[in-house]
């Protein structure tokens, strides 16, 4: 999508409980220390709107689609990641980041491969175009902080395969997440100004200088949890998958549910359908 070409990607590891154990990474951080026990593992980069000598040349490859997931082969397992994403303004001081400003959020899927003995967590994040999903709908933010608009919101998803159409992340409320709002916004400004490259991490710092500071960001703030048939099945050609954040207040899982079934969904929804390709 040539909309986020100039923007940062910045995805958050280990933000919502129990969801890297299901995942099968937890053991990738098990040397990562951090002063606060529910505190997020870390950040790691996606992607990077330049081609430099600094950071992994794969990602500076565009993977934003609001339609498509293209699987690398026939044989990885390949597993979506239902999550809230945060467009932000970026600012800077002194060569550090002196501000992360959300303006919308919208749903998101941050499709992973799960290929144990990877390095760094980019390896199973960005591996072409089409690899990653944004919702067209990006809900504007009043305030980020709680009373907010956010706080009315949940997040499911679906996935639909051969006709059959299955929960496949659990029913949250944003407020789920561990580290949200202003907590969380200082929680990432020092991640990525202090993050070293070590373990699975990156130094993002470095690739954010080498990109000349991108004023815009799309951050992933953490996937959710599976349901049982999203933690034991993979992505397959055909299949179709749907991530859906509504307002509480208005609709439940059930109508939801409904809306995946019938193909239509309410205005207030911000709504990612993708069909997984190769």
């Amino acid at each position: 999508m040539e909309l986020y070409r100039n923007y940062l990607g910045l995805g958050i590891a280990g933000n919502f409980a129990l969801h890297l154990d299901q995942a099968g990474e937890a053991e990738d951080f098990k040397d990562v220390i951090t002063e606060d026990e529910a505190a997020p593992k870390g950040m790691f980069p996606f992607y990077l709107p330049c081609d430099n000598e600094v950071a992994p040349k794969q990602l500076s490859v565009n993977p934003f689609s609001s339609t498509t997931i293209r699987l690398p082969n026939a044989t990885e397992n390949v597993q979506a990641e239902p999550e809230v994403a945060i467009v932000c303004e970026m600012e800077y001081k002194d060569g550090k980041i002196a501000a992360i400003k959300p303006t919308h959020f919208c749903a998101y899927n941050d499709c992973s491969i799960r290929r144990k003995g990877a390095k760094k967590i980019s390896e199973k994040k960005n591996w072409g175009a089409h690899t990653k999903g944004i919702a067209e709908l990006h809900i504007p933010i009043d305030k980020y902080t709680i009373g907010g608009i956010k706080d009315s919101y949940r997040i499911v998803s679906f996935l639909k395969r051969d006709d059959e159409v299955y929960q496949y992340g659990e029913d949250v409320e944003l407020n789920g997440y561990s580290y949200l709002y202003e907590k969380l916004l200082e929680w990432m400004k020092n991640q990525i100004n202090t993050q070293q490259d070590s373990g699975p991490l990156e130094p993002i710092l470095e690739y954010i200088k080498a990109c000349n500071y991108p004023k815009k960001a799309v951050i992933s703030i953490g996937a959710t949890r599976y349901t049982r048939f999203g933690e034991t099945n993979f992505l397959k050609q055909g299949d179709e998958i749907f991530v859906v954040l509504y307002h509480k207040e208005r609709d439940d899982l059930t109508s939801v549910g409904a809306c995946v079934e019938a193909g239509l969904f309410k205005p207030d929804m911000s709504v990612l359908h993708q069909e997984v390709i190769l």
